[in-house]
């Protein structure tokens, strides 16, 4: 299924992205990424609200959670964001819109995976959880995109919820 994946979202960008325009973007696709290595480094091994189950293709050549996540990395989040940034709307209204059919694309891609047992949620971590995540996640990018300070700030704010919200141990960030 990884493989279907990274085809779409590279058929995704190919058709309606900026990919001639990269640099353009190149500094929130890093910071997106730079986020899940985040998450990668603190939670995966310790205390991890969802991790990756490899399964049909995948589990059978030996597919490892970091693999899936690093192609997540490396092709979805790069398309993502040149989709994404390049066709953002320019009135309030239809920016909302836009980020609810992004937070949809993302969250149903997150349904499938989680349908056939490609993902698994654990410390109270839901779908729903995701689906919030992913509204959020978009908001901040796209205010990274011109003004990245402010996302940073963002980001520490909403990373701090949601530690607060999931009793995360602080332990976990210095061990």
């Amino acid at each position: 299924m990884g493989v279907f994946y990274s085809l779409f979202y590279l058929v995704l960008v190919i058709i309606w992205g900026d990919w001639r325009n990269w640099r353009k973007y190149y500094p929130t696709i890093l910071f997106f990424i730079t986020g899940d290595i985040l998450y990668q480094w603190l939670f995966v091994d310790f205390y991890p609200m969802w991790k990756f189950q490899p399964y049909g293709i995948d589990d059978e050549i030996g597919v490892t959670h970091t693999q899936i996540s690093l192609s997540i990395m490396i092709i979805k989040y790069p398309a993502i964001m040149l989709v994404y940034l390049y066709q953002f709307p320019k009135t309030f209204g239809k920016q909302f819109g836009y980020i609810c059919l992004w937070t949809f694309i993302i969250a149903f891609n997150e349904w499938i995976t989680l349908q056939l047992g490609g993902i698994v949620y654990d410390h109270g971590w839901t779908f729903s959880w995701s689906v919030l995540f992913s509204f959020v996640m978009l908001v901040i990018l796209r205010i990274h995109h011109s003004k990245p300070l402010v996302a940073i700030a963002i980001s520490i704010g909403f990373m701090l919820f949601l530690f607060y919200s999931f009793d995360v141990p602080t332990d976990i960030v210095f061990r």
